[in-house]
């Protein structure tokens, strides 16, 4: 992984190494093993929070360097607020504001896992160490030259001071996956796309058959004789082939449909013969957020030995320009045996995602089927980056998913399909053409995926704002946000293992 953080459990007792973490309410309060660890420092923490009018705001901190009295090289104090109905997300939110404060180099810490009322729950510790880890990532490897002081790189040894320490230890191994899964998805959208072609990225999947995944990798021979002239029309442009991965996890009751994950993985997206523009176009190396994610997804749930029966689908491809790249105006027909004509050669996504859907639909036949896709420009414009996009064929699954994303933070936000938006794709030459038009394009696009589920419940998320690129937050200064991996997870957790 690259993420260099270590994070381990000590009782509360343990004394303090490095740099010392408290929390304290808006009144500045603190819990007992905290005061106890502080002694002295109590008097020398009010005259600072005056100094510095701090008051204890969730997420603000009160950094001391060398603090008279407190055996620690330094203290930093974060406030939770009223400390009363904290959700999970604020713990997820501490646990990155303490790490965003390691600096670079090699670093001690001791973080007090406990509020003014008392030592925090198991299910506290394990966000906070979430955090830690999810905000330590940095995607630094093609560095050469570093800044002064981070020649070894970030490194922490962090210790949780809890009250339960083989409570916390347990509960972190899977939470810890999850991490791991997140950190697998960050990776893959933030590789250069020379480095991470179809090929490549779908050699990397199946490094998943290690944690006991089964992998199938259909090359272009397969491709076309199952018929996918969607996907594979898209990617007949580049000198990269086409792949597709399907990994399999039987974790759940032998025999028991599984449910599926379905990614968009568009390594490199030049638009093709539409062409985009040049300003910014290197950002379309993350065009395969959707496959990272279910990528990311399929190791922590593997890894976790998730009680669940799970397949997830990706189709690997490049959207590039050359003598036999794909045109306006030409018709391919689908695995599904519909027929698209293609308006614009840069709506490629849905077209990747129609095969593999339809694949998943007919030979998988799952309880219910999620697509993830950096599909659209127009969902950025309606949602911004807050929130992904979602339209879905079934709304006990679209709740389901909208609980999940309060949940976790990988949030989304219902958007409608009707047959009023499904008449802007119908061609007078094809079955269908591959856009609508400007107006409702996230919509027309989602409209077009349904056209693939064959009646399977079904939803679509366009996080095209959301997987990268998105506002740095206390749990991510990287480009790739790893967005779906926790939403997803959670989501088959609350199916199989929370009934």
């Amino acid at each position: 992984m690259s993420n260099a953080i270590k994070v381990g459990f000590v009782p509360l007792s343990s004394a303090a190494r490095g740099i010392l973490v408290v929390f304290c309410d808006d009144s500045l309060k603190v819990g007992p093993a905290s005061a106890k660890a502080l002694g002295g420092g109590i008097e020398l923490v009010k005259r600072a929070a005056a100094a510095a009018a701090f008051k204890g705001k969730s997420g603000a901190v009160l950094d001391i360097l060398a603090p008279e009295g407190v055996k620690a090289t330094r203290l930093l104090v974060i406030g939770a607020g009223k400390a009363t109905g904290l959700k999970a997300n604020d713990f997820l939110k501490f646990g990155g504001v303490a790490a965003g404060k390691l600096g670079a180099g090699a670093a001690t810490m001791t973080v007090m896992a406990e509020l003014p009322s008392g030592a925090m729950t198991s299910e506290q510790v394990v966000a906070v160490a979430s955090g830690l880890r999810l905000r330590a990532y940095k995607f630094d490897r093609y560095k050469t030259k570093k800044k002064d002081g981070e020649e070894g790189g970030s490194r922490a040894d962090i210790s949780l001071a809890v009250g339960d320490v083989a409570a916390a230890k347990k509960a972190f191994v899977a939470a810890g996956h999850v991490v791991d899964g997140v950190v697998i998805a960050r990776d893959l959208v933030n590789e250069p796309p020379n480095v991470l072609f179809p090929e490549e990225f779908a050699r990397r999947a199946s490094q998943l058959r290690k944690l006991g995944v089964k992998v199938e990798v259909l090359d272009v021979k397969a491709m076309q004789k199952l018929g996918m002239g969607a996907l594979l029309g898209v990617g007949q442009g580049s000198a990269r082939p086409s792949r597709t991965v399907i990994m399999r996890w039987d974790g759940g009751k032998k025999g028991e449909a599984p449910v599926s994950f379905i990614g968009k993985g568009v390594c490199f997206d030049t638009g093709g013969i539409s062409i985009k523009p040049a300003g910014s176009m290197e950002d379309m190396k993350g065009d395969m957020g959707g496959a990272a994610c279910v990528v990311g997804l399929m190791h922590a749930l593997a890894a976790r030995k998730a009680k669940a029966n799970v397949v997830g689908a990706i189709g690997l491809v490049e959207n590039m320009p050359d003598g036999n790249a794909q045109r306006p105006g030409d018709i391919v027909t689908s695995m599904s045996g519909q027929t698209i004509e293609i308006i614009n050669t840069d709506a490629e996504g849905r077209l990747v995602l129609a095969d593999v859907l339809w694949y998943v639909a007919k030979k998988v036949k799952p309880k219910f089927m999620v697509d993830l896709a950096t599909l659209t420009g127009a969902i950025v414009v309606a949602l911004g980056t807050e929130h992904a996009g979602m339209f879905s064929n079934n709304d006990e699954l679209a709740e389901r998913l909208l609980t999940a994303g309060i949940e976790t933070g990988d949030k989304v936000w219902r958007m409608p399909l009707g047959p009023e938006y499904d008449k802007l794709i119908d061609s007078q030459f094809a079955d269908m053409k591959n856009t609508g038009g400007r107006h409702g394009g996230s919509i027309t696009a989602a409209q077009f995926l349904q056209r693939f589920v064959d009646g399977t419940p079904w939803a679509h998320l366009d996080i095209a704002g959301t997987a990268m690129g998105a506002p740095k937050t206390d749990i991510n200064q990287s480009w790739a946000s790893g967005y779906g991996v926790r939403l997803l997870d959670r989501l088959v957790a609350d199916h199989y293992e929370r009934k």
